[in-house]
């Protein structure tokens, strides 16, 4: 099994934190660096912290407030989406926070998470999710347990059945709840995983490997 990214200690750089950052019409919000899982295409395991030329590498923990002031007016994107480097759900109250701030001035939110969420805090989060955000996209990533477990390395037992609970409950509750695969990923079957998106009311769309943001 793969270590654990990103241990207590953090090391500072001489660039301060990237926060947020801009793709095409988005806004995203890093929000941490942690994770569960420690998935083999994932740049942060290759040697790199960069996406499109943002250094996503944080030496602190983002205050939430901080974030809410950088954003400013979320009018202003297409979406403010919560990706980063990290799961977002780990810093549920951050997320649950910032993104009630962008609803209140306006903004749309999207969250792309691992699925894992309501596995680790020990509780359905969706219910809370759904108070403030608009739209999910969840990394599937395989069709079966055996090639999850392989190219993820999940930390948390049962991960691969939580992901697919995930999704059908999200699609319950979120407008707009779309699941992802990597086309190129070894074994992995598009088709496959797109069949187990739609059985639980989710849309599919296929990601590119070695193509981040």
């Amino acid at each position: 099994m793969k270590p654990r990214p990103n241990p207590a200690k953090r090391v500072c750089h001489a660039e301060p934190d990237t926060l947020i950052y801009v793709i095409g019409h988005n806004l995203y919000v890093n929000l941490t660096d942690r994770c569960t899982l420690a998935c083999s295409f994932c740049p942060k395991h290759n040697n790199s912290k960069e996406v499109r030329d943002y250094n996503l590498t944080l030496s602190n923990r983002p205050d939430p407030e901080k974030i809410i002031q950088l954003i400013g007016d979320p009018q202003q994107y297409d979406e403010v989406v919560f990706c980063g480097f990290g799961e977002p759900t780990l810093r549920l109250k951050a997320l649950i926070r910032i993104a009630n701030a962008v609803k209140a001035s306006g903004g749309k939110t999207r969250l792309n998470t691992d699925g894992l969420g309501s596995l680790f805090h020990k509780e359905d989060i969706v219910p809370l999710l759904a108070t403030c955000i608009d739209a999910v996209s969840v990394s599937l990533n395989a069709q079966n347990e055996h090639l999850y477990e392989k190219h993820c390395s999940p930390s948390l037992p049962h991960s691969y059945s939580a992901v697919l609970s995930f999704i059908e409950r999200a699609s319950h509750w979120i407008p707009e709840v779309t699941a992802t695969a990597i086309d190129g990923l070894e074994g992995v079957d598009i088709s496959a995983c797109q069949i187990l998106a739609k059985e639980r009311g989710a849309q599919f769309r296929a990601r590119t490997l070695d193509q981040v943001g």
